[in-house]
């Protein structure tokens, strides 16, 4: 798989609460990760899938740290760093419910070029699997040249949108060719409000399957209550989550998505990767930090005593995940 998006560093502060406006809160602690894109990257690439992170980073601190990091995982870096600029980094606010709330300061992954995006193009691999991040959709100079090199996506490439948190600030020519190449939409409830204005989770998911067309799946992801998922041309089905006790529910749509690229990847159909992203996922939130997507043999252990979910996973992973990007 290739990532369309951003590698960045989180600063991760544990807070009681948020503060008021004007006021202050002391963090019981504190921890710089990297974040953002990553998480899919490495939720993918634990699972098995062969990762690229296609985005544009910057050469000081903030870069060096994305870098090996992603090294350390296995996943392969496409573009050389920008010297003049580094990699920007995320104030993520976690509070005693585990729910989190971010301020972004942009760096090098924002300004991807259109040089950047013929680099993508050559690399890509018949059949290659493109996460796209609304993130970078969102950014005021790379969003345009991320949309141009989207319509320029192969046929034979599946490509799968998380519009973000952002959504709302995605110029509206930028959202228009990523809506209509995806394959894949995944989204949050409070995302896909914004793309509908509607509230009820089903109706919700119904209506963008509607707006995407007959050739592209939708999934609404809702927390502990698993998610939505409506195949393409098929109708919106719940698929309940799993019930555990969240200690940091950053990265969880993260792990979601990366764990049903990777099964999906793997053969799996819609219906059993989801389930099996809704058990990454909910395996996330138990664990702090945003990058804590499971291994294969988490999730299988995870899964242990659920047999036919065990056992499609289990399936999907041994399937050859390295024939696919």
């Amino acid at each position: 798989m290739l990532l369309l998006g951003n590698a960045i560093v989180d600063l991760v502060m544990r807070v009681p609460a948020l503060p008021e406006r004007g006021g202050d809160v002391v963090s019981t602690d504190t921890t710089f990760v990297t974040g953002g894109g990553f998480n899919v990257l490495a939720a993918a690439r634990r699972l098995g899938l062969p990762a690229v992170y296609a985005g544009s980073h910057g050469s000081g601190p903030f870069g060096d740290r994305v870098r090996a990091d992603l090294a350390r995982e296995g996943i392969e870096v496409l573009l050389a760093p920008l010297p003049d600029t580094d990699t920007g980094f995320c104030v993520a606010l976690v509070d005693d419910d585990g729910e989190r709330t971010f301020a972004t300061s942009l760096g090098a992954e924002a300004r991807l070029t259109d040089a950047d995006a013929a680099a993508v193009l050559a690399a890509l691999r018949p059949g290659d699997l493109v996460q796209v991040s609304g993130y970078a959709l969102a950014h005021p100079a790379g969003g345009p040249v991320l949309a141009r090199l989207i319509a320029r996506l192969p046929p034979d490439a599946r490509v799968f949108l998380d519009p973000g948190p952002l959504v709302a600030d995605i110029p509206e020519d930028v959202l228009r060719v990523a809506l209509a190449r995806c394959d894949w939409i995944s989204c949050n409830q409070r995302e896909g409000r914004l793309l509908t204005g509607l509230d009820d989770a089903r109706r919700t998911a119904a209506a963008l399957a509607a707006r995407l067309g007959p050739d592209t799946g939708v999934i609404l992801r809702a927390d502990a209550a698993g998610c939505w998922l409506v195949p393409p041309g098929g109708e919106a089905v719940h698929v309940p989550g799993r019930q555990v006790t969240a200690v940091d529910s950053n990265g969880a749509g993260d792990a979601h998505a990366g764990a049903l690229l990777a099964l999906l990847g793997g053969g799996l159909d819609p219906l059993d990767a989801v389930r099996g992203a809704n058990a990454a996922a909910a395996f996330a939130v138990t664990r702090r930090g945003p990058a804590t997507g499971p291994t294969r043999d988490e999730l299988l252990g995870f899964l242990d005593g659920d047999g036919p979910a065990a056992s499609t996973v289990r399936s999907a992973l041994g399937a050859g995940l390295g024939a696919l990007g």
